[in-house]
């Protein structure tokens, strides 16, 4: 990343509280029958993602996700499956593995406070996907500004939340922040009961 694009300012939390990290001693609970009927995944990468395109998932688990965002890319693309928890990482590894997707994914395990991407990242993303994880990062302002510096001119972040766990209020927040890192609001819909918006990167 690009330390000088990140306001100076940037505080822990950026004006919302801080919530505790999804344990992965829970991580079955993320990859399950119910789950993939409520929230199909498959669908949200169809609408989403093109073939050939270069995919962030940050916060990605045990790669519920990043399945199906690894099947749409095809062999000329690319998924960045991205988490802190080295153990969730490893999951992924395990699951998809044997579906022969791995090739089309480059696994990353992030700093705490940071994607710790290297700059041959930037400006190559064409979709970024953050589900279920901002109320989790310490400081959501610089993860827009990291995933800002990721996306190419007009590529996508797609944002989701959970109602319970994050309020209205919060949310509201959260898309303020993407917003002042150069991201444009270009919808607000509800991602089965969640909270979800995409946000377009200008220029």
């Amino acid at each position: 990343m690009t330390p000088g694009k990140i306001p100076s300012g940037s505080t822990a939390h950026s004006g919302n509280p801080r919530h505790n990290v999804f344990s992965a001693e829970r991580a079955a609970h993320l990859d399950s029958r119910l789950r993939r009927f409520l929230y199909r995944p498959d669908q949200l990468a169809e609408r989403y993602v093109k073939p050939g395109n270069r995919v962030l998932d940050f916060g990605c688990g045990p790669g519920f996700f990043t399945r199906e965002f690894a099947k749409r890319v095809g062999d000329t693309g690319m998924v960045l499956a991205v988490d802190v928890q080295e153990e969730m990482l490893r999951m992924l590894r395990e699951k998809l593995g044997p579906e022969g997707l791995l090739p089309r994914i480059k696994i990353h395990r992030c700093d705490p406070d940071s994607l710790a991407l290297s700059p041959e990242h930037d400006g190559k993303i064409n979709v970024a996907f953050t589900i279920f994880v901002v109320h989790e990062v310490p400081d959501a302002a610089k993860l827009f500004w990291e995933i800002s510096t990721l996306l190419v001119p007009g590529g996508l972040l797609f944002i989701s939340e959970p109602p319970i766990i994050v309020s209205g209020k919060e949310f509201r927040h959260t898309l303020s922040l993407a917003q002042e890192a150069g991201l444009q609001l270009v919808e607000r819909r509800l991602f089965f009961v969640n909270r979800a918006a995409v946000l377009r990167k200008e220029g």
